[in-house]
């Protein structure tokens, strides 16, 4: 790996605050961790718009904070979910009164914590909406669109929907505007070599030289076609002839083209797509009103192109010809932020520290006889990450192999938040504890189910001064029905539902002669084993393995792995 980076542990934090620096007229933080940003000005009453997602997309997210565009952002670690906190955060410093309108990418981990932080943002009397990017249309068949990536095409979203709060639109309307230009729009993409993450090393997916994959994620989620590399007409055809189907087009509509390269594509290379897809529309009698070409949403160093494609009526030309101005995008004569008085003082770029929400000693709540649960578990997540470079194998077959980096770094929020309690804290405040830092270590989907569901499970455990097989049961029912709510897993979909399901029969059914905790988590984890081994036999039906269809096939399910390898590790540290 070759990257010009200080600490593959600092590289988010050093670029944002680098971004800080250098655009101190236009963008401030609204978070202590510098992990939610917003504009500098914005107007008394007006709507807000908060965006986010994982880092490694510049400029995506980040990029379209300013005038006439989003109001706020929540910055994620590399291809990972901001935290609900850093959402939060943005959340309230771009309410102006008019309330906030969430818009990104339908990615699992970013919605399940939009969704926490639209929570909180109620509870203090912040009204949200969300529109979701859906306009990548390999990634799902028309009949389930409403589950496909946000990709490029969302930034024609941001467009139109800032455009509509800066003319004072009120919520509801910025909303439909944001929605409207979603439904209207599709994006198609071909990648031709991989990205690698610096905290990983390696290469997201692989491809033989003379090789190309279309429909590949910016996250290097397979596509639909892997095959000899074809020309920049024949690819540009390929795209045109998705689009335009799904599109509908026909003579004298409108569009707005956008060409965008993911990261080390020559722009030359981008001109020639566009070339192509300026003359079919133009023999087609469609007419591009709106053109740009350029890097809009990247993927670090992969190489490869989308096109996405805009089909404009007279609300969204109007919109979209608006005047827009932020550090990486601008457009017509969009005011100037101001600059300060003088260059603000560096700060230092240091991750958040781990556990920060976890309260004190004391603070917590204490238990006359509170067990083991504590020692078990910090002995547990301290050796869990030993099995990272499984998980980063196992979930670079079917998603973006960061499953490894979140086990890891979460693992280590657990071990540092949970060790901050006193040693009779009450299970509750443990369970509870440690699910906040699991969620916010290195927020992804996995970690925001997960540690979510062990939030909400702590409630059921406020009233047990103990922790036995039965509140061990009892955390099981509640986790499981948590992800099952949010996720929408069912068992046999192969999600860690799968392997938390029996867990729970056990806990739930298991024999006198498993009365001793030793014979109980041997009877668990053989009952977990099975069930991973019985999953790879069916084909993904939830998340990013989902779009693989019979390719995951004979794959494990790495969530499911990852909860096995916590369960052994609980056995060894018992």
């Amino acid at each position: 790996m070759k990257k010009i980076i200080n600490s593959p542990e600092t590289f988010v934090d050093e670029v944002i605050d680098g971004i800080l620096l250098a655009h101190p007229d236009q963008l401030r933080a609204a978070s202590a961790d510098q992990r939610a940003l917003v504009r500098t000005s914005a107007g008394a009453g007006s709507v807000g718009i908060v965006t986010g997602g994982g880092s490694g997309h510049l400029p995506f997210f980040l990029g379209y904070v300013g005038e006439g565009l989003a109001s706020g952002v929540a910055v994620g670690n590399v291809f990972s979910s901001p935290s609900p906190e850093q959402i939060h955060a943005a959340t309230m410093a771009s309410d102006s009164g008019g309330g906030v309108l969430y818009l990104y990418g339908n990615y699992g981990g970013d919605v399940y914590n939009f969704d926490i932080a639209a929570d909180l943002a109620a509870a203090e009397g912040v009204r949200t909406t969300t529109v979701l990017g859906t306009d990548d249309i390999l990634s799902a068949p028309p009949e389930k669109a409403a589950t496909r990536r946000g990709v490029a095409g969302l930034i024609f979203a941001y467009k139109t929907a800032g455009a509509a709060a800066a003319r004072g639109e009120d919520l509801d309307a910025v909303t439909r505007v944001a929605q409207h230009t979603v439904d209207r729009t599709r994006t198609m993409g071909v990648g031709l070599s991989p990205t690698i993450l610096p905290a990983a090393g390696e290469p997201t997916f692989t491809l033989d030289d003379g090789e190309m994959e279309v429909g590949i994620g910016i996250h290097g989620e397979p596509g639909q076609h892997r095959g000899p590399l074809e020309t920049a007409d024949e690819i540009t055809d390929r795209f045109l002839t998705e689009i335009l189907g799904e599109l509908g087009l026909t003579e004298g509509d409108r569009v707005a083209l956008l060409v965008n390269g993911l990261g080390a594509t020559p722009l030359e290379e981008l001109y020639l797509i566009y070339r192509r897809a300026h003359r079919v529309l133009q023999e087609r009698g469609i007419a591009v009103h709106r053109r740009y070409v350029g890097e809009y949403a990247t993927s670090l160093e992969m190489a490869g192109a989308s096109l996405s494609v805009l089909h404009l009526d007279e609300q969204l030309t109007e919109l979209i010809d608006a005047p827009a101005r932020s550090p990486f995008f601008s457009q017509g004569s969009a005011s100037p932020g101001r600059a300060p008085a003088t260059d603000p003082e560096p700060t230092a770029a240091t991750p958040p520290e781990s556990g920060a929400t976890a309260a004190g000693p004391a603070a917590v709540r204490r238990s006359p006889a509170p067990g083991r649960l504590r020692e078990v578990l910090l002995n547990a997540v301290a050796r869990w990450p030993q099995h990272a470079e499984e998980l980063r194998r196992l979930d670079a077959a079917v998603g973006d192999g960061d499953l490894g980096v979140t086990v890891s770094t979460g693992a280590e929020a657990v071990r540092s938040a949970v060790g901050a309690l006193p040693e009779d804290a009450h299970p509750a405040e443990v369970v509870r504890v440690a699910g906040s830092a699991f969620a916010g270590g290195n927020p992804s989907t996995y970690a925001a189910l997960m540690g979510g569901g062990l939030v909400n499970a702590s409630l059921a455990l406020a009233e047990h001064d103990r922790f036995g097989r039965a509140e061990a049961a009892l955390l099981a029912r509640r986790l499981l029905h948590r992800i099952q709510e949010r996720g929408g897993a069912q068992v046999g979909d192969k999600t860690v539902v799968d392997v938390l399901s029996p867990v729970l029969e056990t806990l739930e059914s298991a024999s006198t002669e498993h009365a001793s905790a030793q014979s109980l988590l041997d009877l668990l984890v053989e009952r977990a084993s099975e069930a991973v081994h019985e999953g790879a036999a069916r084909q993904s039906q939830r998340g990013r393995a989902s779009w693989l269809g019979e390719r995951s096939i004979g794959q494990q399910d790495p969530g499911s792995v990852a909860l096995l390898r916590l369960l052994e590790e609980v056995r060894a540290a018992l």
